[in-house]
């Protein structure tokens, strides 16, 4: 990979439901650096998954009784608590104001449901299938271009312990989202044992830089001349939850969550 590299925002209209996301931002492109061979175009997930229309009105929803209780307990509105379970595979617990949970393998508030960016008494659940989408989108530029670029489907998170959102991709096609470190030399020559490294969430991180979180209507960024190689893989390497540290302690002191239990029958 080079040491040198471009990162491009890419602006667009507001996005609304049904619009070809891909189409959009092959327009946008053009009006700035275009896009080459070998790029990485970094998606952000609230604007494709309002294209394809996972977008629920609160008002739609009748919460049920666990949705009820896990409202007052954690302060949150109800029918979003509704929406946070039936968007779930699982809540592991709270804070005020958020439930913490397992969905597409990963760890996250919300089951990643956001009322940023959303239409009022709105919100915008995640895309179903993150990966499929990157992989659209990658195959529909190059049918219309001819070019080969790497698309990843990013989205802000929090992380244990850290203040601010840095971005994660929860959807990769065209490029290798993990490297495997190990066996390489350290700078004392002792061998890596464990390390990988997060390609797909790094390069996430920087376009976020220029695409922001608020009313930018910048939904993509280019990355140019990081030098990664384009391949014809699909899909973000993720881990079981026994594997992650801070899951696994969380299941040493409650092991109910490794059934996968809800919230509700387990803290």
């Amino acid at each position: 990979m080079n040491n040198k590299f471009s990162v491009y925002g890419i602006k667009t209209d507001l996005v609304s439901i049904g619009d070809d996301l891909g189409g959009i931002i092959i327009r946008a492109v053009a009006e700035g650096p275009g896009l080459e061979e070998g790029d990485i175009l970094v998606v952000a997930e609230s604007a494709l998954a309002t294209s394809e229309g996972h977008v629920t009105e609160l008002s739609s929803i009748i919460p049920t009784p666990e949705a009820e209780r896990l409202a007052v307990k954690y302060e949150i509105d109800p029918r979003l608590a509704g929406v946070i379970l039936s968007e779930s595979d699982s809540v592991v617990g709270g804070i005020p104001g958020f439930l913490l949970c397992m969905k597409q393998g990963t760890l996250l508030p919300n089951a990643g449901i956001d009322g940023s960016n959303a239409p009022p008494g709105a919100v915008v659940c995640l895309p179903p299938d993150p990966d499929g989408s990157a992989a659209g989108i990658r195959d529909q530029i190059k049918e219309k271009l001819g070019i080969r670029v790497g698309v990843i489907v990013a989205d802000s998170r929090t992380h244990a312990m850290r203040m601010g959102c840095g971005a994660v991709a929860m959807g990769c096609a065209g490029l290798i989202s993990v490297t495997d470190e190990r066996g390489k030399e350290d700078l004392f020559g002792r061998q890596l044992e464990v390390t990988r490294r997060a390609i797909a969430d790094n390069i996430a991180c920087a376009a976020e830089l220029v695409m922001g979180e608020a009313d930018e209507c910048t939904p993509a960024a280019v990355i140019r001349g990081l030098g990664v190689p384009m391949t014809e893989d699909t899909g973000v390497e993720t881990i079981e939850a026994s594997e992650c540290l801070f899951m696994g302690v969380a299941m040493h002191a409650n092991p109910a969550l490794l059934n996968g239990d809800r919230e509700t029958k387990s803290l």
